[in-house]
């Protein structure tokens, strides 16, 4: 009987250590996989706003240019270097674009594209790539500002942000144009 009783004490605490291993390994995995994933949510988030930084400033280059271009403002600058620099705004707002490919989900890359597209023709148009009239050049923004909604939404729900901000209006809240010169002239 003392040896049978030993027995079972020798395995009991086998059984223990064993069962502490285990338990330590798992929580171990799961602490990495954690600390794996916290780290991946933030170069994500960097990139994100990165890429959206380098939009809006893609936009507020264009928009200069093109108020130049259309005598609506006069600034220091001359059309040359605004087209300089609206050249150096789209080559950062590629290498954004390209970071976000590389880290994104399904869901952001779709909206990326789409807003890579809207940014574009904003771009285009203040360089006299196309013309319009200057409606159209509004709805170039609506576009663009629904399509940095649209990217901001999928953006959230890759790092898992609970909430949503939009809306009808939420679009619009943010839009602001200037007035054409026949309003002005009213």
């Amino acid at each position: 009987m003392d040896i049978v009783g030993q027995l079972v004490t020798i395995a009991a605490v086998l059984l223990g250590g064993l069962t502490t291993h285990f338990t330590n390994h798992r929580m171990e995995r799961q602490r990495t996989a954690f600390a794996t994933l916290t780290r991946w949510d933030e170069r994500k988030l960097d990139a994100y706003a990165e890429y959206i930084d380098c939009v809006r400033t893609c936009i507020y280059t264009s928009v200069l240019l093109y108020e130049t271009k259309e005598g609506m403002r006069s600034i220091d600058r001359s059309e040359p270097d605004l087209t300089l620099d609206l050249a150096d705004a789209e080559g950062s707002r590629g290498r954004a674009f390209e970071r976000v490919m590389l880290l994104a989900e399904d869901g952001v890359i779709e909206a990326a594209h789409e807003l890579n597209s809207a940014a574009h023709a904003i771009d285009w148009r203040a360089h006299g790539r196309t013309s319009g009239t200057l409606e159209e050049w509004r709805a170039l923004h609506r576009t663009v500002f629904e399509a940095i909604n649209r990217f901001h939404e999928a953006a959230r729900v890759d790092l898992g942000v609970n909430g949503r901000f939009q809306g009808e209006d939420h679009g619009a809240r943010g839009l602001i144009l200037p007035e054409t010169r026949r309003e002005l002239d009213s």
